[in-house]
């Protein structure tokens, strides 16, 4: 679960350099090559052969064939799973209401209830599958701990340790920092176990949004998520933005893959 001293490296030829920036490549065969948290902005592909290929992450501008789509892409996405659209607006809010964000967190809530009733259809050994190398659906569950420990018990409640043992940082987090906050990157835990401690932390998240005021929202955490993560203060309405994305991203990605799973299992 982590190579190199980094969470989740995997089995990669090339790993954690910037040595490959800036270079120019012609006549290379590049087929069956795979990225993962890569940088490939400014990336130019001219000319080139490209069948079946996947692109996934936080795309800013993709232009195919002299074809801007990045605005079908977004919306495409954004009719798939509406709440993307506000989660994204409380970016860069500057009044934001409390009540808005208490209605945000129950369709986020309502969203993961039928993706999980989706998933406990299938066999327990399934939901511990990967597909094309992304966190199978208890890793998920495990990142969704980690991702509300980090920015809602530790950021908006000030909580120094609060890390549950089964949390899974993002990909590229030191694993050595990851052991000193408790977390067992190589635990197996059962998916009851890996759901119990996700919806213990969502219950946390339960409790500050039912509480929270739109002047609480504005107030600035000055505890970083966790250690390595850059020194900045952060309103409350921006660290529940992360977990609100958080959770309707990877439930993208969850239902993405279960499609897959369920192929599988006939």
């Amino acid at each position: 679960m982590s190579d190199a001293g980094f969470v989740y490296s995997g089995d990669f030829d090339v790993q954690h350099t910037r040595e490959l920036a800036g270079r120019s490549y012609f006549l290379v065969d590049l087929s069956g090559s795979r990225f993962r948290d890569c940088d490939i902005s400014h990336v130019r592909f001219v000319d080139c052969f490209a069948t079946d290929v996947v692109i996934g992450g936080d795309v800013q501008r993709l232009v195919v064939n002299d074809v801007d789509v990045t605005a079908y892409v977004e919306g495409e996405l954004d009719r798939r799973y509406p709440e993307r659209v506000p989660i994204r607006a409380l970016r860069a809010a500057t009044e934001p209401k409390a009540d808005d964000v208490r209605a945000l967190w129950r369709t986020v809530r309502d969203g993961w209830t039928a993706t999980v009733a989706r998933a406990e259809q299938l066999p327990e050994d399934v939901l511990h599958e990967r597909v094309e190398d992304e966190w199978s659906f208890v890793e998920t569950l495990r990142h969704l701990t980690f991702a509300i420990d980090a920015w809602a018990s530790r950021t908006i409640l000030d909580e120094e340790r609060p890390y549950h043992r089964l949390g899974l940082p993002a990909g590229g987090y030191p694993a050595g920092d990851a052991a000193a906050l408790g977390l067992e990157l190589r635990a197996r835990p059962t998916y009851a176990e890996a759901k119990q401690a996700w919806q213990s932390r969502q219950a946390v998240i339960d409790g500050i949004v039912a509480g929270v005021t739109d002047a609480e929202l504005l107030r600035m955490c000055t505890r970083t998520p966790a250690p390595g993560y850059p020194e900045q203060e952060v309103a409350v309405h921006r660290c529940l933005r992360v977990v609100l994305a958080e959770e309707t991203e990877h439930r993208r990605y969850a239902e993405r893959d279960l499609a897959v799973l369920e192929g599988r299992s006939g």
